[in-house]
């Protein structure tokens, strides 16, 4: 198997303390049972390459998003930062933005859901309740519809917590699949495997400098919908 390289054009923002890369679809965050390749290794190769380090490369993992998600992935370049950033996600000042295509089924425009989500460790997956259930946490969000297609609507998503694959069951819940989310009921797969949902922006102050940042995330290239959905946002 070729060993894979990582794809420089993924970089959204980099200075000394954060790197912050728009993932791909199917690219894991960090290695899991799998054993495939994750975009921590690749990144801390190719810093070491780019950067002629002779030892080993600092990175450290900010906070996660599925493997068959798209978008945002923070990674910190130094332990301060990770420390100051990991603090920052516990205490959510890290307001995360995302983009889901969903059917074009009847919904309010704007809605706020709350369930409670508890992880069923065998399926790897999130089971939804209506109300508090031993166990389960409190899942919160807000979505509103921002474009709608011949087939498809396109939602821009608010998290307020973050569970276990929320966004996917608590849309699943309402009878809105996320296109290509198969685990959560969606009738198809997309053609790459992934699915249509993608981490689009994120607000935060850097944890060094303390200016504001907002990183927006291009949504993944090679797909009629997401361009239509980028392209005339309503």
């Amino acid at each position: 198997m070729s060993k894979q390289i990582f794809d420089k054009s993924q970089i959204v923002y980099e200075d000394n303390h954060l790197f912050i890369v728009n993932k791909k679809a199917g690219q894991l965050v960090q290695g899991d049972k799998t054993g495939d390749e994750s975009l921590i290794d690749l990144i801390k190769n190719f810093i070491k390459e780019r950067d002629h380090k002779p030892g080993n490369v600092f990175l450290g993992l900010v906070h996660r998003i599925d493997r068959p998600t798209s978008g945002l992935v923070i990674y910190a370049k130094t332990s301060k930062a990770l420390s100051r950033l990991t603090q920052m996600v516990k205490n959510r000042e890290i307001k995360k933005t995302y983009w889901a295509i969903v059917p074009k089924e009847i919904i309010p425009k704007e809605q706020k859901l709350v369930h409670y989500l508890k992880k069923n460790e065998k399926n790897n997956k999130a089971i939804v309740y209506p109300k508090p259930t031993d166990g389960a946490k409190q899942a919160i969000l807000s979505y509103r519809i921002i474009k709608i297609l011949d087939h498809y609507q396109l939602l821009e998503v608010l998290l307020e917590t973050g569970r276990h694959h929320q966004i996917r069951a608590q849309l699943a819940k309402i009878g809105i699949p996320i296109k290509g989310d198969l685990k959560y009921n969606a009738p198809r797969s997309n053609l790459d495997g992934g699915i249509s949902l993608h981490a689009r922006a994120l607000e935060f102050i850097h944890p060094v400098t303390k200016e504001p940042l907002t990183i927006t995330a291009a949504v993944p290239k090679n797909d009629a919908i997401w361009a239509a959905c980028e392209n005339a946002v309503d």
